[in-house]
C-alpha cells in the first residue's frame, strides 16, 4: 500500500511543474483505493489562460471517467477551495490528504464536516513553495484565490 508521503511527494513534483512554468505551484494527485495513481496535474491558469484549470481538476480530468469515485484519494499540496472541495463532494472522493494549510486555510474542514477523512501534512516543502510564490506575485496568487491585493 502506497503511504500518504509517496501520494504526496507525486503532487509536489506537479506544484514544482507549475511553478517552473511560471503558474500557481499547486499540485494534485488521484489515487486508487489500491494505490494506483489514476491522474495527476498542477494548477494551471496562467499558462492555459484558463481559471478553471486548478490542480485538483487538472488530476481529476486526467484520471478520466470512471463509475465510482468512493474507494479514490485525491492529495494536494494546498487546502482546497471551495471550488476544488466542491468537485471531491459532487464525486463522492472519501479521503483528501492536504500538503498544507498555512498560506490557505481552504476548506478541508468543511469536507471533513461532510464526512470526508482530511488528513493534513502539514509539509515544509509545499508551505515553502506558496510562500515563495507569495512574495514573488502577489497580485497572480490574490487572483487565484478570487481576493482583493493589498
Amino acid at each position: 500500500m502506497i503511504t500518504d508521503d509517496a501520494m504526496m511527494a507525486v503532487a509536489l513534483e506537479e506544484a514544482r511543474a507549475g511553478y517552473a512554468e511560471g503558474g500557481v505551484p499547486i499540485g494534485a494527485a488521484l489515487f486508487g483505493g489500491d494505490g494506483t495513481l489514476l491522474g495527476r496535474g498542477h494548477n494551471r491558469r496562467v499558462q492555459d489562460d484558463d481559471p478553471s484549470t486548478h490542480a485538483e481538476t487538472a488530476a481529476f480530468r486526467a484520471a478520466g471517467r470512471r463509475p465510482s469515485y468512493r474507494d479514490t484519494t485525491m492529495v494536494t499540496t494546498l487546502s482546497p477551495c471551495w471550488y476544488c472541495s466542491g468537485l471531491i463532494m459532487q464525486f463522492g472522493i472519501p479521503r483528501v490528504v492536504v500538503g498544507e494549510a498555512r498560506t490557505f486555510e481552504g476548506r478541508h474542514e468543511w469536507l471533513a464536516g461532510h464526512g470526508v477523512e482530511v488528513v493534513v501534512l502539514d509539509d515544509a516543502e509545499c508551505a515553502g513553495l506558496m510562500t515563495d510564490f507569495i512574495r514573488e506575485r502577489p497580485h497572480l496568487w490574490y487572483e487565484d484565490i478570487g481576493a482583493e491585493s493589498d
